[in-house]
C-alpha cells in the first residue's frame, strides 16, 4: 500500500514553468514505477510522463516532450514533474500514480494508486 500527495501546482503565465512533486509514503517506493497523469475540465485523464522504479527509463507523451522533465529521488520517497515553456493547453488537474513493476507504464489502468491530484492553470 502506498499513498501519494502532490504539491506545486498554481497559476502561472504562458511560457513559465513550475514544478510538481508527489511525495510517497511507505518504505517500498523503490518497488514502484511512477506516472504523471492530467485531467482538463471535460476531457478523460490522459498520460504525461512515467518512470521505472530505478530512473533509468522514462516516456513522454508527445504533447509534453522536450518541454517536462521527471525525475525521482529514491531517497526522499519523492517523484517530481519540472514543467517549462507552460501554455493554455498545459491547465489541468495533475495526479500522482504508482504501481509495483520495474518498466514504466503509460495507460491509466495500469497504475493502482492515486494522488488527489493538483491543479495547474496556465494563463494566456
Amino acid at each position: 500500500q502506498v499513498q501519494l500527495v502532490e504539491s506545486g501546482g498554481g497559476l502561472v503565465q504562458a511560457g513559465g514553468s513550475l514544478r510538481l512533486s508527489c511525495a510517497a509514503s511507505g518504505r517500498t517506493f523503490t518497488s514502484y514505477a511512477m506516472g504523471w497523469f492530467r485531467q482538463a475540465p471535460g476531457k478523460e485523464r490522459a498520460f504525461v510522463v512515467s518512470i521505472s522504479r530505478n530512473g533509468g527509463s522514462t516516456y513522454y507523451a508527445d504533447s509534453v516532450k522536450g518541454r517536462f522533465t521527471i525525475s525521482r529521488d529514491n531517497a526522499k520517497n519523492t517523484v517530481y514533474l519540472q514543467m517549462n515553456s507552460l501554455k493554455p493547453e498545459d491547465t489541468a488537474v495533475y495526479y500522482c500514480a504508482a504501481r509495483s513493476g520495474s518498466n514504466y507504464y503509460y495507460t491509466s489502468r495500469d497504475y493502482n494508486y492515486w494522488g488527489q491530484g493538483t491543479q495547474v492553470t496556465v494563463s494566456s
